[in-house]
């Protein structure tokens, strides 16, 4: 009510987005629904105060209860994952990905990283971001045919280069990572391996997806995404990483602070450690492999009507999907399925030809949906207006109709 008295514009725009949230399909792989309690503690009177430092060892006063908070967080992530360290302050994924660059490179060092139009992330060296400018960095990809990594591929390209820093990760890779095999790579060239879980740290922590804890040094990850926190990130060292630097950890948080950032947001952290505590539950084991079963029937049904999934299907939460063969671009595509409800993103494929502002792809999944307690029956109904909508543009309206019954039968948290 005070929002409304205050600001009545910013009040009607988050009426008018709840309402679209509501009434719409979430289906971009990156994004979730929160709990109400997630976004509880963001809204919470921690977003007023300045904690810059770490637990106990704190810049400013007052920050008795906030150290509390931010240890509980931190023995949370530690417990969930498994891993003997964590950093609960990166303010979201990029900058905790910095932090691991500064934490284990020296500006000019080799790093390697999935090049992004294979499927990658902005920071693991694609050429327009930092991590290009400030490394040297060697790009690796999916096989033109397979679209799967070609680990051989790494192999080579890590001998050839030598690299300080490995990563591993993806942002429009449908399959599961042989952590194994990458975890002998970096160690047979002395590299730091840190995993990018940000698009799975949900599937990891339910069992869905294989840990990559005993085979890597660092992981970071976004909370967002499955993990369906608020927006912030974690830096974790496993047992594997303090064997090889037992300073990881140190240097991780200088990284953070006070090489990076500055005071922590706390009610971010609050949201965090809210996220963590509801994935310990039996609950979020059964909604992680729901998210992947979800996503299985999605793909298998779009395939029976003629889409091109690139890698064939899905072993996670997302699906890509390469619309060529149906004419239409992944922007325009994107564009006619909102028109109807349904949200998806335009995207890239591997080897696209196709301008990025007009791809040759769209990026679904199924991480939301499954979220408002969506099972296999609703997947096909959804599969069969996503093909009708692609033959026929013009359905887009009648099928909007249909998109806000299915809605209202499955509310949001």
């Amino acid at each position: 009510m005070n929002l409304k008295k205050q600001d009545p514009q910013i009040a009607k725009l988050i009426d008018l987005e709840t309402e679209r949230q509501k009434t719409s399909l979430e289906m971009i792989p990156s994004e979730n629904h929160s709990s109400p309690a997630v976004r509880e503690a963001l809204g919470s009177v921690l977003v007023d105060k300045y904690t810059e430092g770490y637990p106990h060892k704190r810049y400013y006063n007052g920050c008795k209860y906030y150290d509390i908070l931010e240890d509980l967080c931190i023995q949370r992530a530690k417990k969930l994952f498994g891993v003997e360290h964590a950093n609960v302050q990166p303010y979201s994924g990029s900058p905790a990905n910095a932090a691991v660059y500064m934490a284990t490179c020296e500006p000019g060092d080799t790093i390697m990283g999935m090049a992004l139009p294979m499927g990658g992330h902005l920071t693991h060296g694609w050429k327009v971001n930092f991590s290009a400018k400030f490394f040297n960095s060697v790009q690796y990809g999916v096989d033109e045919k397979t679209h799967l990594i070609d680990y051989d591929e790494i192999k080579n390209l890590a001998r050839e280069n030598n690299p300080k820093l490995i990563w591993v990760g993806a942002t429009a890779y449908p399959r599961i990572f042989d952590w194994k095999k990458l975890g002998e790579i970096a160690d047979f060239t002395g590299a730091y391996l840190a995993a990018d879980i940000s698009h799975i740290a949900g599937l990891v922590a339910g069992g869905a997806h294989p840990s990559p804890v005993p085979y890597v040094h660092i992981i970071s990850t976004t909370t967002h995404k499955t993990l369906r926190g608020p927006r912030g990130g974690i830096i974790m060292v496993t047992k594997k990483g303090i064997e090889k630097d037992s300073e990881l950890p140190k240097k991780i948080d200088r990284a953070i602070f006070p090489g990076l950032q500055g005071g922590p947001h706390q009610n971010a952290i609050a949201g965090i450690a809210v996220c963590l505590k509801e994935a310990s539950n039996p609950a979020f084991k059964k909604y992680a492999m729901q998210v992947v079963k979800n996503a299985k029937v999605l793909a298998e049904e779009l395939k029976k009507y003629g889409f091109t999934l690139i890698s064939g299907g899905t072993d996670n939460h997302l699906l890509l999907i390469d619309l060529r063969n149906k004419n239409i671009t992944g922007a325009a595509a994107a564009d006619l399925l909102e028109e109807a409800g349904i949200t998806i993103n335009k995207n890239s494929i591997p080897y696209d030809s196709a301008s990025p502002f007009k791809p040759s792809g769209i990026r679904m999944g199924t991480p939301a949906i499954t979220s408002r307690g969506m099972k296999e029956k609703e997947m096909k109904k959804i599969s069969n207006w996503i093909n009708e909508i692609i033959l026929n543009p013009k359905s887009a309206k009648k099928i909007r109709e249909e998109v806000k019954k299915l809605c209202k039968k499955f509310p949001l948290p």
